[in-house]
């Protein structure tokens, strides 16, 4: 549970505890005598999910204990496969003899019969595992009883970016295998759902701050969202 810097400080000299710091470089002091008492408050996360970037909130009942602006790396898995697609088409292109008939090139097998169905892709897989895995570091040092995710849901169609469009079928990647994520952030505590107009209500209820510039390293692009989550759980309001 957290505690105030100077007692941790008073348990490291009198040898009560031990400094450590996790993989997110939180400093955390580990007991080393039983503790006076085994009751913990509940504390929630709250996730505000994206496409470059993410905001991840840890709340207790009165404060906020712990708050992240995390770099998601959407655009680098891209290029990564964009290059491997290239050079694998260098490979085949010395490969194949394109002097001879179709019929007997040397192209591989067909795998029509043995592919797996539900892929999903390694950029979209690699942003909700960065996610996962702060989020297990962090249950690691807090004692975490809820989650709090924002469940995205809208037309895409509708924004300034695709006015216009003829398909009518457009889509964000943070709508992709959402319910994947959620299953998987179950395993690690309870997962409660936000739609984004219930986070924009809770967001200006608590009257934080809010940036338009979601590239921005503060808390008012992403992170102010996931706290909003997670009060949201007793000052709920509708539209």
């Amino acid at each position: 549970m957290p505690t105030k810097p100077s007692r941790a400080r008073r348990w490291i000299k009198e040898g009560k505890a031990i400094g450590k710091f996790n993989d997110l470089d939180i400093f955390y002091v580990q007991l080393t005598t039983e503790p006076s008492d085994s009751k913990t408050q509940p504390i929630a996360i709250g996730i505000d999910p994206g496409k470059l970037f993410s905001g991840i909130g840890v709340q207790s009942s009165l404060f906020t204990l712990w708050k992240a602006h995390l770099e998601l790396p959407f655009k680098r898995v891209r290029e990564c496969l964009d290059n491997r697609c290239l050079m694998r088409r260098g490979r085949r292109k010395r490969r194949i003899n394109r002097q001879l008939s179709f019929n007997l090139r040397a192209h591989r097998q067909k795998r029509f019969s043995n592919r797996r169905q539900g892929k999903l892709a390694p950029s979209i897989r690699a942003n909700r595992q960065l996610e996962l895995r702060d989020v297990s570091e962090l249950t690691k040092i807090y004692p975490i009883t809820d989650i709090y995710f924002e469940y995205v849901k809208t037309d895409i169609d509708l924004t300034s970016s695709r006015k216009g469009a003829k398909s009518r079928k457009g889509f964000s990647p943070v709508m992709v295998r959402q319910k994947w994520a959620i299953e998987q952030l179950s395993q690690l505590a309870k997962v409660h759902t936000r739609f984004g107009w219930q986070t924009s209500n809770l967001r200006k209820y608590l009257r934080l701050e809010k940036s338009k510039n979601k590239a921005k390293q503060s808390p008012e692009s992403h992170a102010n969202d996931g706290i909003a989550k997670r009060e949201g759980a007793s000052h709920l309001c509708n539209p």
